[in-house]
């Protein structure tokens, strides 16, 4: 497979981003695009059956051959509906006319090879003999539109059979993974360790990026594939000040299609952010030119399930002037919309919003398990980004007040005459800040959302200030 790296971008360039980019968050419009591209394959499909029964094609005596073009785009397929004589042997002339690899699966009975953008593939398939379905085999595709109807006509044709096909989130029996959010983790577990180190030295920063497919641990006794950067869930912590350049070579060692978007640059869509394919690489430099908590994530579509599956990180870019602290720590919400054991998580649940669970930094509860530990009168910093995808964050940490915070690139409170206190940093997906406070006497202090009903799910932990009995958490 050929290697392909693109050269630094020129900082200076200018232009204007595709219409996808109008925005900064473009999955909603990527969505809208989408679902304007399946309503265009319904009505040519429409049109091909009514052709179809005015010539008599596709519906006549059973047996026989039969060709029917196939266009597999991003994300549909076209035809969506598609009959054949009972018994006839389909040969399925099958183009890739999207911008990312598919492939066409006709249930146990055949299927293409994954084909990339452009490609154009051959597939005989002798006998359908039933109505079945045919998809692209992509995690998260299928799900997403790319499916159509096999009718058979004549012979069994009100039968329907989808020749044991499952869905890229479901297993044969449809089973999925469940938490116990009483259970605690194993003696080898290690947490997330949620220490923001100072932003190294310089104005140049080279990160290299990985992106995989990697099988971690979510809760205790529950695995789920993650989609990940570096290996990590959530992916990497960078950080940097106003002005710094950064280059980031990203490599794609997974076997679907990935990209990356960083809040925190200004680029546009179709260059840095573009998907590459496994065994390709590219450069992604930007200078940050704005202060704040960003988040970054796979931006490929459909970006929520490449989101929801835990392709995300935060990059933080201080403001000048940064006071001093003793502690600084970075705390990512995302939500978990779980698949089968092992398996990557349920599409169809994060487009619903039907999440099981809520967590900082891709584990449940983690920091009950394992408090925080500080001291008493000690000033501690707290970094948050919602990563979502879709639910929002009211971060509290319960027997504190805070006296700095920090949102959106902008102070709204900090210490001064008018003695003010904060009590929540409200964020929507993708937004970041940071509080600052202290714990006056040594206890135990829960972090939460204070959106309870997500708190209750995973989104739990506890600051310890001095040398307490830990045995306690839990019970607040």
């Amino acid at each position: 497979m050929t290697t392909v790296i693109d050269a630094p971008r020129d900082l200076e360039r200018t232009g204007s981003p595709p219409t996808a980019q109008a925005k900064r968050d473009n999955w909603l419009i990527v969505v809208a695009t989408l679902a304007a591209f399946s309503l265009i394959g319904t009505i040519v499909a429409v049109g091909i059956a009514i052709a179809d029964r005015d010539s008599g094609g596709g519906g006549g005596a059973s047996g026989g051959a039969v060709t029917v073009e196939v266009e597999l785009g991003d994300l549909y397929i076209n035809p969506a509906a598609i009959e054949v004589p009972a018994g006839a042997t389909v040969t399925f002339e099958v183009t890739n006319a999207g911008a990312m690899p598919h492939d066409f699966v006709v249930g146990e009975l055949g299927a293409t090879s994954m084909m990339d953008p452009g490609a154009t593939e051959t597939l005989v398939v002798e006998g359908i003999d039933s109505s079945m379905q045919a998809w692209c085999s992509v995690a998260g595709h299928r799900e997403a539109g790319m499916e159509a109807d096999i009718t058979v006509t004549g012979g069994d044709a009100g039968a329907h059979d989808d020749h044991g096909a499952t869905t890229g989130t479901e297993t044969a029996t449809g089973n999925f993974a469940e938490i116990d959010f009483n259970a605690a983790p194993g003696p080898d577990w290690v947490p997330f360790d949620p220490v923001l180190q100072p932003a190294p030295g310089g104005t140049n920063h080279e990160i290299a990026l990985s992106m995989e497919e990697t099988v971690l641990e979510v809760a205790p006794g529950v695995t789920q594939e993650i989609w990940t950067f570096n290996e990590q869930f959530p992916g990497p912590i960078m950080r940097g000040k106003v002005g710094d350049i950064f280059t980031v070579t990203l490599t794609n060692n997974g076997t679907m299609g990935h990209s990356l978007d960083f809040h925190a640059s200004k680029v546009a869509m179709n260059d840095e952010m573009r998907t590459i394919q496994p065994g390709e690489s590219l450069v992604y430099q930007f200078e940050a030119k704005h202060a704040g908590a960003f988040m970054y994530h796979c931006g490929t579509s459909p970006t929520i399930h490449h989101i929801g599956n835990g392709m995300f990180g935060a990059i933080i870019i201080d403001p000048p002037e940064l006071a001093p602290v003793d502690h600084e720590f970075v705390f990512v919400q995302s939500e978990l919309y779980l698949g089968p054991e092992a398996g990557p998580g349920d599409l169809t649940a994060m487009m619903d919003e039907d999440h099981d669970a809520v967590v900082f930094n891709g584990y449940v509860n983690q920091y009950m398990h394992r408090p925080i530990r500080v001291e008493p009168d000690e000033r501690v910093r707290a970094w948050v980004v919602d990563a979502g995808p879709s639910e929002n964050s009211a971060f509290h940490i319960v027997g504190t007040v805070f006296d700095t915070f920090f949102k959106e690139g902008t102070y709204h409170l900090q210490p001064d005459e008018r003695e003010g206190g904060a009590q929540a940093l409200d964020l929507q997906p993708s937004q970041g800040g940071f509080v600052e406070f202290s714990f006056d006497e040594a206890g135990l202090y829960p972090i939460v959302t204070h959106k309870f009903a997500a708190a209750s799910i995973g989104a739990l932990g506890f600051f310890q200030a001095g040398d307490v009995d830990t045995s306690e958490v839990g019970g607040h």
